[in-house]
């Protein structure tokens, strides 16, 4: 129970009226005094509400009640009427309450507020509900202004004829609250949102006698309307900030600035003629082979769709292809692509599979893209079934590749038919995956007769604006171009100036502000025109401050039965199925009229009338207002009912809607089937490479879980929906973050009996941590557990990804011999299941591994056969690492100019992960600095190294470390050398890395062999004996040659040279080109020594 200070009115928590203890007074006592109760007059809010205001009320009732409003709550009470009442017979306090409480309610009715409690000296008032106004600041204000005025003269008559003071002081505050049901006698329950009635009450405590005193969200709603003073800050319990409050002081005339946010609909174009022109400019370039990329941008409400359709309303003999973002739509991969394919085709939603593939195949062959696969690879990324030969032969970024390409090829080829303009509306909302395909488009754009035209809300979220784009931004109405749209819209031929001044000062040069005011004014008979003359009736006038507040008033005057259909679309989305709608209203027969009904108040437009009717709200704030008005618990079973019905209908092409379901689910109390669609969304997007996008729906599904009951279904989702996020985070660089998820899985995974979840576990558990910097036995055993698990099992296909991670793992423990002994034994397994993708990333394991022994020859095959199925597949990322791992090796064996080939090559494919890119510049650096390019190549792999260590991938970054001290000692800067070297060392020492021990040790010894020579003896043979231990044979003569060198610069000729031709027989016999050239010169200059 809330504590109250001894003397306040109204409870600081909920905003109730106290009520004084009932407990009896001690005997002999005389009776403590009492409140008097208010009247009979106002005992009932049917007794104190005037008619026209209670039929409002009730009018409106059913519509308002179980929602979310934006209210403007008023307290007051009057300062000193204990003593007052102490002082005075009850019949005359009685007397001066009841005046009292007439000018409160004469000024609260005025102003179509209503009292929510009404008892002793004070009152609470509602201004916004049940009854909306656009304006129920202003009210509540001019309100409590009134009230303040009319009991002046009360209060002087009670100051002259009892001495005591009589002022009233107010608080109030604006926010959400809820509205509940509305009785027959006018009575509305509400509950707070937050502390919309709390605050208000403290600001109450706060006021001093006489003072009305508002919050600062009051305040900043009407700055300009009304005067204020700054109170400044107070503290105020159950506050963790102070808050800051001010004193209304008085009204002014000024004006508000308007917050644009709102998206412009169909309205008459005024004003907009240089920037038509500009696109009519550029389509007429576009016809004569200059493909452009132009973005129109404002801020919402600007008019950008009103100018387009403008524009292709106007265009002849060319192909419009038009598409849109979601606002929902950024967890869904290539939305708008798919909707500009569909459209195109003619794809409408309902039809079969096989009507979708003769479309594709008549409309492909058309383009002359009539290539066995095009039909398959974009019917599966439509969603039509494929063969499984098809899917067996494409997957992954190789099927990505494949199909972007054809997709761009289908949206050029259209241009030698005819001209292009492509639209995409909305790209502020735009998927990473969408981004990404309009980037690749708009490069190929400017050599085909094509115009890619593009709308975005300015601010960042533009940034996926293809940096070639030309801008065209629109800009606010003048004053001239606002009277022309004011006539248009009031089928006026002159307004009079007060009705223009007034609307300008709202609307502010937006034209969809000020559309939607003279629409207000139109709706609340605030405006008439006659003889062709609109002038303002100012008795009327109900002029919105907010383009939310027009929006939520007009919604609000809706027929019940109109507002019931508005909210479920508003769940569905911008755009709502009207069978989906049907399906969640379970209804039919009465809905095409209410529809019909909404479009003539033009709310919502048909669109898209094939194979059914789609509507779409005219705003998109629109649909924003009406679903934020929903209570949490009703969006909630509108969401649930909006899944079922696409469960229902779409039963055979689920796959085609899990986002949306995920969506639906996610948003509904049905957390369940929200996992399980987000996790398939996920593994979706995942499939086309839609690495942000995949991530976003796993994570979702993980915060999801959460909120659900440790049940066993619950501990397989919760492992599937982060074991799932390996792969993803893998090609995004987030290695450690995962491994910290994985580890926070690990008693679950321990606890279930599910063999292929848990060796899945514990070989992504073993391959990450041996790249972050775990001790080898940790990865090492994580591997070995998920062999173990998978061949006790019987399942191949786990026990072959076991050994693949075990080939990595063991690369980086410096376990040779046996990484390839596990990469020999995986890459059957895959082969024979026909999975070339693992096999390829076995290969790459093997080639690791026999470039660290220095067998090149078994390299380049592993990595020539790696390549050979990416080629096979056609997966991109399977070419990329094939060519660069390629190049690495011929690098590595001292051969730059050939691998540096493979790496450019690598480079021009551009890899989708992160990962991979920076591979490829560690390498070319490498191979630059062996060519000769040292300067280029040291600071490519500094940049390298950098990107590693931010990445946290300790062993690659130490390898990479290593290669760039090898170049500084052969370009004789030993202090930069020195410095990576030590910290290598070290790293490798700490997490047992033993073959780049090895290597570290064997470059210290080189960077002291001429300043510390016995020093460097020491560090040689260790380093000798560590390379012979792991069988890294060719570092393993580099040691060796190294100490012959040791012997030269001694003067030990004859020890130099046997050492050094030990060094160059293991060169020869491995193959290394460079560094067999640099021995052989050593011997024969340390045999010129020798001989002289």
């Amino acid at each position: 129970q809330h504590e109250n200070p001894a003397g306040q009115k109204f409870c600081g928590e909920c905003g109730g009226r106290l009520v004084a203890s009932s407990a009896a007074p001690p005997v002999g006592d005389a009776a403590a005094p009492t409140h008097p109760a208010p009247s009979e007059r106002f005992a009932s809010p049917a007794a104190y509400t005037p008619k026209h205001l209670a039929e409002k009320i009730l009018t409106s009732k059913g519509a308002l009640e179980g929602e979310r409003k934006q209210v403007t709550v008023m307290f007051t009470d009057v300062t000193g009427f204990t003593a007052l009442s102490e002082r005075l017979d009850p019949e005359e306090v009685h007397a001066i309450m009841d005046r009292a409480f007439e000018v409160i309610l004469n000024a609260v009715h005025r102003y179509e507020g209503t009292i929510n409690q009404f008892l002793g000296d004070g009152v609470m008032a509602l201004f916004g509900a049940p009854i909306a106004h656009e304006d129920h600041a202003s009210r509540a204000l001019s309100a409590a202004l009134t009230i303040s005025r009319d009991l002046r003269p009360l209060g002087e008559e009670v100051k002259r004829l009892h001495g005591r003071d009589f002022l009233m002081r107010i608080g109030i505050n604006t926010g959400p609250v809820v509205v509940g049901a509305i009785g027959r006698d006018l009575r509305m329950d509400y509950t707070a949102v937050g502390d919309t009635t709390n605050l208000a009450a403290r600001l109450l405590n706060i006021a001093k006698p006489g003072q009305i005193v508002v919050s600062r969200y009051t305040q900043h709603l009407r700055d300009g309307f009304f005067l204020f003073e700054d109170l400044g800050e107070f503290e105020v319990k159950g506050k963790t900030h102070p808050i800051r409050a001010y004193a209304l002081t008085g009204e002014s005339r000024g004006r508000t600035r308007l917050e644009v946010s709102k998206d412009r609909g169909l309205t008459p174009l005024v004003g907009r003629a240089a920037e038509l022109a500009r696109l009519h400019a550029a389509q007429r370039r576009v016809t004569g082979g200059q493909g452009l990329v132009l973005l129109v941008t404002g801020e919402p409400g600007q008019g950008k769709s009103r100018l387009l359709y403008e524009f292709l309303q106007g265009l002849e003999a060319v192909e419009i292809i038009e598409a849109a973002c979601l606002s929902y739509g950024g967890s869904m991969p290539y939305h708008p692509i798919l909707e500009a394919l569909r459209r195109y085709f003619g794809l409408a939603e309902g039809l079969a599979d096989d009507e979708i593939r003769q479309r594709l195949v008549d409309g492909l062959a058309s383009l002359r893209l009539d290539d066995a696969n095009a039909v398959d690879v974009l019917g599966h990324f439509i969603g039509v079934s494929v063969a499984p030969g098809f899917l067996a032969q494409l997957q992954g970024a190789q099927l990505k590749e494949q199909t972007l390409g054809l997709l761009r090829s289908v949206f050029l080829r259209v241009s030698e038919h005819q001209p292009v303009v492509f639209v995409v509306e909305n790209v502020h909302w735009i998927d990473a995956s969408s981004a990404a395909f309009l980037q690749s488009l708009a490069d190929a754009v400017p050599a085909h007769r094509v115009l890619l035209l593009l709308t975005a809300r300015p601010g960042p979220a533009a940034s996926a604006v293809p940096p070639i784009a030309e801008t065209i931004a629109l800009g606010g109405l003048d004053d001239g171009e606002r009277r022309r749209m004011m006539l248009a819209l009031l089928g006026a031929r002159s307004t009079s100036d007060e009705l223009f001044q007034t609307v300008l000062a709202k609307a502010e040069g937006n034209p969809l502000y000020l559309e939607e005011i003279v629409r207000q004014l139109r709706e609340t008979g605030g405006v008439v025109v006659e003889s062709g003359h609109a002038t303002l009736r100012t008795s009327d006038l109900k002029v919105p401050a907010t383009i939310h507040d027009i929006i939520a008033a007009r919604v609000d005057r809706l027929a019940e039965h109109l507002k019931a259909t508005l909210q479920p679309a508003a769940v569905i989305g911008r755009q709502f199925a009207v069978p989906v709608l049907a399906g969640v209203l379970e209804t039919n027969g009465e809905l095409s009229g209410r529809l019909d009904d909404l479009y003539a108040l033009d709310l919502v437009f048909p669109s898209d009338p094939a194979p059914e009717p789609v509507y779409t709200f005219k705003h998109a704030l629109t649909q924003d207002v009406v679903y934020e008005s929903l209570l949490i618990r009703k969006r909630r079973q509108y969401h649930a009912a909006v899944g079922a019905v696409i469960e229902e209908r779409f039963a055979d092409r689920l796959q085609d809607f899990v986002e949306l379901l995920a969506y639906h689910f996610a948003h509904s109390e049905n957390v369940e089937k929200a996992v399980d669609y987000g996790i398939r969304a996920g593994e979706k997007a995942q499939r086309r490479w839609a690495n942000p996008e995949a991530l976003a729906h796993f994570e979702a599904a993980v915060a999801s879980l959460a909120s659900l009951p440790d049940t066993e279904q619950n501990r397989l989702r919760r492992i599937d929906a982060i074991v799932k996020q390996a792969e993803v985070k893998f090609a995004l660089g987030r290695h450690a973050e995962h491994i910290a998820a994985l580890e926070g899985i690990r008693d679950l995974v321990e606890t279930i009996e599910d063999p292929p979840r848990r060796a899945a576990w514990y070989g992504w558990a073993g391959f990450l941590h041996s790249l972050t910097g775990s001790p080898p036995e940790v990865p090492m055993s994580y591997c070995r557990r998920a062999l173990e698990i998978a061949e006790a099992s019987g399942l191949e296909e786990y026990s072959a990804f076991a050994q693949c991670s075990l080939t990595h793992v063991s690369v980086v423990a410096g376990d040779l011999r046996g990484a390839v002994e596990a990469g020999t034994q995986a890459l059957p397994l895959f082969e024979r299941q026909g999975n070339l993708w693992w096999a390829s990333r076995t290969l790459w394991g093997l080639s690791m591994a026999f470039n660290a022994i220095g067998e090149w020859r078994h390299s380049i095959e592993c990595c020539g056969k790696g390549l050979e199925y990416g080629q096979t597949m056609n997966d991109l990322r399977l070419k990329v690492v094939g060519l660069f791992r390629t190049g690495s090796t011929h690098i590595l064996r001292g051969d730059p100019q050939t691998g540096l080939r493979y790496c450019e090559e690598a480079l021009a494919l551009s890899s989708p992960v992160p990962f991979d890119t920076a591979m490829i510049k560690a390498v070319r650096a490498l191979g630059l600095a062996k060519a000769g390019d040292a300067a280029a190549g040291i600071a490519d792999m500094r940049e390298a190294v950098a990107w590693f260590e931010r990445s946290k991938l300790r062993y690659t970054r130490s390898v990479v470390a290593l290669w760039l001290a090898e170049t500084y000692l052969r370009q004789g800067n030993r202090a930069e050398a020195r410095s990576l070297i030590d910290d290598v060392l070290a790293t490798s020492r700490e997490i047992g890395y033993r073959y780049l021990a090895g290597v570290a040790v064997r470059l210290l010894g080189e960077s002291l062999v001429a300043t510390e020579p016995e020093a460097a003896r020491r560090h040689l043979d260790a380093a000798r004996q560590m390379l012979e231990d792991v069988d890294a044979r060719n570092d393993l003569a580099k040691a060796v040659a190294a100490r012959g060198t040791l012997h030269r610069t001694m003067g030990e000729h004859s020890a130099a040279r046997q050492l050094l031709e030990e060094a160059l027989a293991i060169f020869e016999a491995l193959g290394t080109v460079d560094e067999t050239v640099r021995v052989r010169g050593m011997l024969e200059s340390t045999q010129s020594a020798q001989d002289g």
